[in-house]
């Protein structure tokens, strides 16, 4: 919980000091398309893109110690995951294709740099727990299982990223995210004593649209 922990006293560092400038909060909806790197015992995996727009909820402290440089850090709720073809069940050998994904509350930390009042770019680090784990399964295009949990075992719930994006003037905003942490417990043992993830290393990535996220409509409409 170390990085938890940091995250929580940068947010602090963020609303006392630096510049005389004040803290302030912003928010925005997020639009996910995501993939994933992904290998299963040494053979690569095809993953196709998946699409969620909802709920991906951010809020943000900003502290601009300039015109041309801030930084930032704030809470997230984030819809994040990957599809996965090809998925070989330990059970009985078979492939499938599965959705894995999970509801992270995130904390970021990051800077800004550019024309704040304007075009900039941004990047930083982000903590996330993984809370709500949802696993699907599809045999010739069937639903034929569904797994779903809080703080489930079958996930890392300490999910480490990197973020870049930028701001384009006028509201639109662009990111590319990448995790760190694999998105599976490789040790996680399910009832019939099998171990369904071992050997399946998975490493998150993703672009997202986002609007207004570092200043408010009314900034963009007198300006």
């Amino acid at each position: 919980m170390k990085p938890l922990i940091i995250s929580i006293v940068v947010c602090l560092c963020l609303s006392s000091g630096f510049s005389q400038s004040k803290p302030y909060l912003t928010s925005g909806a997020e639009f996910i398309f995501s993939f994933a790197n992904i290998d299963q015992a040494g053979n690569p995996g095809n993953t196709n893109l998946r699409f969620a727009p909802f709920i991906n909820l951010q809020c943000m402290v900003n502290k601009d110690i300039s015109e041309k440089f801030g930084l930032f850090s704030g809470l997230a709720i984030r819809n994040v995951g990957y599809r996965m073809d090809g998925y070989k069940d330990p059970s009985d050998n078979l492939l499938y294709k599965k959705t894995f994904r999970s509801y992270n509350l995130g904390i970021p930390i990051g800077f800004k740099v550019g024309n704040l009042n304007s075009m900039f770019l941004y990047g930083g680090y982000e903590f996330e727990l993984g809370m709500i784990y949802k696993e699907k399964t599809y045999e010739d295009g069937d639903k034929i299982d569904k797994i779903t949990g809080w703080f489930s075992s079958r996930q890392n719930l300490d999910q480490h990223s990197l973020l870049v994006g930028i701001q384009f003037p006028y509201g639109a905003n662009l990111k590319f995210k990448y995790y760190l942490s694999e998105f599976h417990n490789q040790n996680y043992t399910n009832t019939a004593g099998l171990k369904p993830y071992a050997g399946l290393q998975s490493h998150v990535f993703y672009f997202s649209l986002s609007f207004f996220l570092f200043k408010d409509t009314a900034f963009y409409i007198y300006h």
